[in-house]
């Protein structure tokens, strides 16, 4: 047998020349770590107008600077003529084709490039201080107008007195009084605000439109006759204290004069005008302080007037859409019981579900979330989701079956054995509500076999899970785990009302749906029952933590970016102005007592279980303060635990390569550790 496969080793060269299918099947083996590298995905999909060609952001990794790189290729509808567009030393995004089609937008490291269509040639038109988002061309092809961060000099209010020239003082402190002083992922913020400019098409100087102390961004959309720009924001003086309260706005050019054309009490947002230029979409509801609220498609005429909700009583959150070239529908995406849904609401009459297999762009875990565009010919083009890899590119044409048009993974699907994904579905205890879930299998599955079982756990809280790749959740199924993820109550895609039991009320039952979970695996008779093991991320750190604290039945937790004490959360999280006030029923000093029922560091005496802790220091989103909390409870109660702290690292652990990769290394080496061991 040895001889056998030394042989065959010796043979792959020749033989991958004429059945590189079966030499797949026969060399496939478990994912590796470093694997993180070879994965690529598509996404930002922008079809040429009237052509069959599809212009899209390929994203691959970068093995030597450790970064995420994307690059605009090309490919035809039906699958044809894929090739790069950009370099590989330009990281290019936001693709945007002029009217005609005749030019190419797009941002490449924070400026703005053109390429022609016609000669091919392509360069900077921008000079920028800040990168531009939200690229939007003129009807008549002259303009593009865009968003970006617009700074603020503010002298500090004190000058210190005594400096001998030459000398050398430490650095000047830095004075803040912004309410949103830092962001995850930015850091702290100078100051300023976000503004929308215009810039002549050809290049040239920028022209600033808005003003004032308000940040404008978002969608931004163009009257039919180019007089006028439509965007939404929250212009408001008191905006922290209502900071989901935006409107969509008409900027008039010529005279800068700004327009609310919405004005309830809750958020509206997205304007996109119609093809005939009678209708502006765009997205809102009702504010209700709900800390989970669905976003509704709406339409109404460019003066404001004859408002409608579209999509009917549909309970599901529109994450995006598009008009159909007729302006009489639009396409619109949204998720439905864990899955990217792409649907067509006609202006008059029921929506028609299309396809609900969008997704992928989530690559690290099966998070919900894909994008598309709309074809001629009614046709759409959508990022793809898959169990086996991330995001490759489909066509759909309304009642066919999508056709796959990319293949960017094709070498990691065959090298490696990807673990095999089921659905699940069971019982609450609670209530008896039905929970959803999937189970991914390790590689060489046995049915007959005993396993250990890792429980994944979402972050949000209001979020989903779904059929989707995941290549942390993969990494440790190709350890031998069997791992179980699912969308406890709280979770997005099962209506309102499902994801707000949780409301002021989390965690709760969200942990009882989860070890119901784990229970209903065990019965299927291939998990070892004392080899449990517990991990998440952010909400999914939450409930981590929260779990140990109400059970010992796991040999141990890795618990990563965890909040562990609402309190002190509140008061140190990026958005504590959202999180203050949709949370929570009371302000943290106003009602300790309701936050330290929801905090974990109020079980902690009763954790038994090792715990391992995983966090970027450069987290805003859920501080670094709270693992280190967490992590002096568990030395003070002489509990095994260990802290890794991520360099440089947000909340968004996977960005660096290799951070993706050593999460999962991580969490296995903790799990290992405390494994049984046959003797």
């Amino acid at each position: 047998m040895l001889k056998t496969k030394r042989t065959l080793a010796l043979m792959l060269p020749l033989v991958a020349l004429f059945s590189t299918a079966s030499v797949a099947e026969t060399v496939k083996t478990p994912l590796q770590y470093d694997d993180v590298f070879l994965l690529e995905y598509a996404s930002a999909p922008a079809p040429r107008p009237s052509s069959e060609e599809i212009v899209f952001v390929r994203t691959w990794m970068d093995r030597q600077s450790d970064r995420r790189r994307s690059r605009l290729w090309t490919i035809h509808a039906d699958g044809s003529q894929l090739q790069p567009l950009t370099a590989n030393d330009q990281n290019a995004q936001q693709p945007a084709w002029s009217p005609m089609g005749d030019r190419l937008a797009y941002v490449a490291d924070g400026q703005i490039h053109m390429l022609w269509a016609s000669s091919g040639r392509s360069g900077q038109i921008s000079n920028l201080q800040f990168g531009p988002s939200s690229l939007s061309w003129s009807p008549d092809g002259q303009w593009l107008a865009f968003s970006m961060f617009t700074p603020e000099k503010r002298p500090a209010p004190v000058s210190l007195p005594g400096k001998p020239e030459g000398a050398e003082w430490a650095q000047a402190p830095i004075y803040l009084d912004s309410r949103q002083y830092r962001v995850d992922g930015a850091g702290y913020l100078p100051a300023g605000y976000r503004h929308i400019y215009i810039m002549p098409a050809e290049g040239g100087t920028p022209i600033q439109l808005t003003s004032g102390d308000y940040n404008h961004g978002g969608t931004i959309s163009w009257a039919s006759d180019g007089s006028a720009l439509y965007f939404s924001a929250n212009r408001r003086a008191d905006e922290h204290e209502q900071p989901l309260n935006s409107e969509v706005y008409e900027l008039t050019i010529e005279s800068r004069e700004i327009t609310a054309l919405t004005d309830r009490y809750g958020p509206d947002s997205n304007p996109q005008i119609s093809p005939n230029g009678d209708w502006i979409a765009y997205t809102g509801f009702d504010d209700r302080k709900l800390a989970q609220q669905n976003q509704k498609l709406y339409i109404m005429r460019t003066d404001g007037s004859a408002v409608r909700r579209l999509t009917g009583n549909l309970d599901q959150h529109i994450s995006s859409f598009e008009w159909a070239p007729n302006s009489q529908g639009l396409f619109v995406a949204f998720d439905a019981q864990g899955k990217g849904t792409l649907a067509y609401q006609p202006l008059e009459g029921d929506l028609n579900i299309l396809t609900d297999d969008m997704g992928g762009v989530a690559y690290s875990r099966p998070y919900t979330g894909g994008q598309f565009a709309v074809l001629s010919n009614n046709r759409l083009v959508y990022t793809q989701a898959s169990t086996e890899h991330p995001a490759e590119l489909a066509v759909l044409r309304a009642n066919d079956s999508p056709n796959t048009i990319t293949q960017l993974n094709r070498d990691l699907v065959a090298k490696r054995e990807i673990g095999k994904v089921e659905e699940i579905w069971y019982a609450s205890s609670v209530d008896e509500r039905d929970i959803h879930g999937w189970i991914m299998y390790p590689p060489g599955f046995d049915a007959n076999k005993q396993y250990p079982l890792i429980l994944e756990i979402h972050g949000g809280p209001h979020a989903a899970y779904g059929p989707y790749f995941a290549m942390e959740l993969q990494l440790m199924a190709a350890q031998g785990y069997v791992v179980l993820y699912t969308n406890p109550r709280g979770s997005t895609s099962y209506g309102e009302d499902f994801a707000n039991l949780i409301h002021h009320n989390y965690p709760s039952h969200d942990y009882n749906d989860l070890m119901d979970g784990v229970d209903a695996l065990i019965a299927k008779g291939f998990i070892n029952e004392d080899e449990l093991f517990i991990t998440g991320g952010s909400g999914g750190g939450v409930l981590t933590t929260w779990s140990i604290g109400q059970t010992d039945r796991f040999r141990a937790a890795a618990a990563v970016n965890p909040v562990i004490n609402w309190y002190s959360f509140v008061l140190n999280a990026d958005m504590y102005t959202y999180f203050s006030q949709y949370w929570f029923p009371d302000l943290p000093w106003e009602n300790p007592e309701h936050y330290l029922k929801h905090s974990p560091i109020s079980y902690v005496g009763n954790v038994s279980t090792p715990t391992l802790l995983f966090t970027g220091e450069a987290d805003h989103r859920t501080p670094i303060s709270e693992t280190e909390q967490y992590y002096q409870a568990l030395q003070l109660r002489g509990i095994d635990t260990a802290m890794v702290r991520v360099p440089g690292a947000s909340h968004a652990l996977h960005t660096r390569p290799s951070n993706h990769m050593a999460k999962p290394a991580y969490v296995i080496y903790w799990f290992e550790k405390y494994r049984e061991k046959s003797e």
